[in-house]
């Protein structure tokens, strides 16, 4: 059915269950802490403990993935994801579901998150030959964005308004249907030599061949700065948008619609990324759609308004799958099969790393100055980020 193998498949499958669950979690867990606090600083505090362990684990991950069978890995993790979320949906039954636990909840399940996505790009281009690794990757951004939005967002709405229990007990089942699809992922997936040095060499590796690498180099910087930007905006939108005392007034069910029209968006943005990409090259549509998201970036400040705030957000969405699409790709293309692992989870230790400091920063800067000023500087920084996209033509991998 989709040209690109078994394997794949499965992958694809796997993805789209466990994205479902990340979805119902993405927008369920800054509902359930508005509904334990309205303080910007403590709001930020969960959606930066969400990508937290990307700081600091990621490299780990990475040396760990080139040395051991990457479905397996993507397996255990799985299983930890269920595991966590199931005690904290009975600790949501039971009335002990506090803040604290919460944000330790979350802390767990993305460490979890962290082993299975590095293995699961690092596995990629095991499963699928070099020339279709965007068409691959295109799918599994619709996949992503279709999970994470336009079916787990609305869901997530839904469930809050059920009980804190169904939030997590539904993500727990989600992950367990993911974790068996992936005992049906045939191949090999361990990369064919291990490294047989120390761990921290392991690491010292991947960080040495980024650095020396001008366009992974670029890449990294760009995608840290972007999502510097969008951890400090998102961390703190959902106080701009739902509620009566916020400017847009979103109930929360609006605001899981509001998810899904973000996620509409980036399964165009997806579809369209390779075609974009041979119309204006790669480096012209990374440029093009970050200018682009950064003037949206401002619109519910400029114009909070519904009837504003839904294109905006479906443009948001198109831009950053285009610029996941097609970046996720370079670097698949561009690093050696045994430093994969390592190179790309330094390469999203600055990614995904910056986005705890940015909901960090995002809440500091709310509390002291104000909502708008974060948007602001959100979009700020987005634009910049235009500027580090590497420029001329870039060679593949040796």
């Amino acid at each position: 059915m989709t040209g690109l193998g078994r394997p794949f498949r499965h992958l694809w499958a796997a993805s789209g269950l466990s994205n479902l669950a990340d979805g119902v979690l993405l927008v369920g867990v800054p509902l359930l802490a508005v509904s334990l606090t309205r303080s910007p600083v403590l709001v930020s505090l969960v959606s930066a403990a969400t990508t937290l362990p990307w700081l600091l684990l990621a490299l780990h991950a990475g040396a760990i993935a080139d040395r051991h069978d990457r479905r397996r890995i993507m397996i255990l993790a799985g299983w930890s994801r269920v595991a966590v979320l199931a005690a904290t949906a009975a600790a949501a039954w039971y009335g002990v579901l506090t803040l604290p636990v919460l944000v330790a909840a979350v802390l767990l399940a993305g460490a979890a998150e962290v082993f299975a996505d590095t293995s699961a790009q690092s596995a990629l281009p095991m499963a699928v030959p070099g020339d279709r690794l965007e068409a691959a990757n295109g799918r599994l951004v619709a996949t992503q964005t279709l999970g994470n939005h336009f079916l787990g967002a609305p869901l997530a709405g839904l469930l809050v308004g059920v009980a804190s229990t169904a939030v997590f007990g539904t993500a727990a089942l989600l992950y367990v249907g993911a974790a068996l699809l992936l005992l049906g992922m045939r191949g090999r997936f361990r990369p064919e030599t291990a490294p047989a040095q120390a761990l921290r060499a392991d690491i010292a590796d991947g960080m040495r061949y980024l650095w020396g690498h001008r366009a992974l180099r670029g890449l990294a910087a760009y995608s840290g700065v972007l999502n510097l930007a969008y951890g400090a905006y998102f961390a703190v939108f959902v106080l701009w948008v739902v509620g009566g005392g916020s400017r847009v007034g979103l109930t929360p069910g609006q605001y899981g619609f509001l998810a899904a029209t973000l996620a509409a968006g980036a399964v165009a943005g997806s579809v369209f990324a390779g075609r974009l990409t041979r119309l204006a090259g790669e480096n012209g549509a990374l440029v093009g759609v970050t200018l682009l998201n950064g003037l949206l970036l401002l619109v519910p400040l400029l114009v909070p308004s519904p009837l504003a705030v839904f294109p905006a957000a479906a443009g948001i969405g198109a831009a950053n799958a285009v610029t996941n699409v097609v970046s996720v790709s370079m670097r698949q293309r561009l690093i050696p099969d045994g430093l994969l692992g390592r190179v790309n989870a330094t390469c999203r230790l600055i990614g995904m790393g910056a986005m705890p400091l940015g909901a960090a920063a995002g809440g500091l800067v709310a509390a002291l100055a104000g909502l708008p000023a974060v948007f602001w500087a959100a979009c700020a920084l987005s634009l910049l980020g235009a500027a580090l996209v590497p420029r001329g033509e870039i060679a593949s991998k040796p």
